[in-house]
């Protein structure tokens, strides 16, 4: 059984919240890594990320309030700035510099707060993986962007975005369409040294039910369907869906493209539950908001469809420490960033080492 320390990746960027999260006046409270973080946005328009436990008695900072740039504890009084350097405390003069929080790097990135859990000094904003389509008035999101949360380990949601066969059972009336996806242009997976890379074909189909929701063409035309996915480390999955007329390929297509853009975002909340993210993106019937309000409740049902198998998964798993899955060929994605998110965490424990999360409050 892998503890704590083994099984987290720390020296890298993760998704933290949409900014549209985040309350001008109010402190937002989020776990990532089994770690109590506190984001605020400060009176200039910067977000800020502490540790979400005053240096004083624990008490949440996240039931404090925000003054100015500074967060201040709603137990004792004492003030921290945007460093989680204490800079107040109500009654006393001197103030040591043991009297701090951590507080960690926060980047946004088209409307997405990213976060680093590891060493300060190795975060440069220039590796956050940032989804273009985000900030690009050339697509059109949905109402709002979207948060999900799963009682199941987030390699669980890992499994189930790299092998897309699944489509065909779990999203036959949704996402998927027919269960001849599960045999039809099986995936060819590209091996990355952080993630995998694949495309799949779904020809001569019928338009799946979302998109029959909201096409503008008839509902019975028979196409040709092209997904592109990308998953890299830690958590991060991108997808180009497009569907044309019938013989159309990805370097020369014959008439109109219906095109989606979809990013999800996965960050450990424990070892045993996750925050998704997502964002769907379409370049057709622009600024309609009924259409996107059509297209979240169709998304929003085939990911309620997958978190119910998922989090079932997991109750499963908790309950059966000697079950050993026997391997398919469609594996192939899943094994291979497994091993590499596992030889990635062993790399870093050479230098930085993580403390087992053993009980030890002296204050209790």
């Amino acid at each position: 059984m892998r503890d704590a320390g083994n099984w987290f990746l720390y020296n890298c960027w993760y998704a933290a919240a949409w900014t549209s999260e985040i309350e001008s006046d109010k402190p937002f409270a989020r776990t990532f890594l089994e770690k109590p973080i506190v984001i605020f946005r400060t009176q200039g328009g910067d977000h800020v990320a502490l540790d979400d436990r005053c240096c004083h008695r624990a008490a949440p900072l996240s039931m404090g309030r925000i003054e100015g740039d500074c967060l201040r504890c709603m137990y004792h009084g004492m003030k921290y700035n945007s460093e989680g350097l204490c800079v107040e405390i109500p009654g006393q003069a001197t103030i040591s510099a043991n009297h701090r929080v951590h507080s960690y790097p926060l980047v946004d990135r088209g409307g997405m707060l990213w976060i680093w859990m590891g060493e300060p000094d190795k975060a440069d904003p220039a590796d956050i993986p940032h989804f273009e389509p985000l900030d690009d008035p050339s697509w059109c999101g949905l109402p709002s962007r979207c948060y999900l949360h799963y009682d199941a380990n987030w390699m669980l949601i890992v499994d189930n975005l790299a092998d897309f066969s699944h489509l065909a059972f779990v999203h036959t009336n949704t996402l998927g369409g027919s269960e001849d996806y599960a045999t039809e242009s099986a995936q060819h997976v590209d091996k990355l040294a952080n993630g995998f890379e694949f495309e799949r074909w779904h020809r001569e189909s019928r338009q799946p039910p979302y998109l029959q929701k909201i096409t503008p063409w008839p509902e019975d035309t028979i196409v040709d369907r092209r997904n592109f996915v990308r998953m890299y480390m830690p958590g991060i999955f991108l997808m180009d869906t497009q569907f044309g007329a019938v013989g159309w390929d990805s370097t020369e297509h014959v008439g109109e493209l219906l095109e989606f853009r979809n990013c999800q975002y996965m960050t450990p909340e424990t070892r045993s539950t996750t925050h998704f993210f997502w964002e769907y993106l379409r370049n057709f019937r622009m600024g309609e908001d009924d259409v996107g309000e059509t297209l979240r409740e169709a998304m929003f049902t085939g990911f309620f469809e997958d978190k119910v198998i998922i989090e079932a998964q997991q109750k499963i798993l908790e309950q059966a420490d000697d079950f050993q899955p026997r391997g398919l060929a469609s594996d192939t994605a899943l094994a291979h960033f497994r091993r590499m998110w596992f030889e990635r965490i062993e790399q870093e424990r050479e230098t930085y080492p993580v403390a087992p999360d053993i009980i030890k409050n002296p204050v209790i």
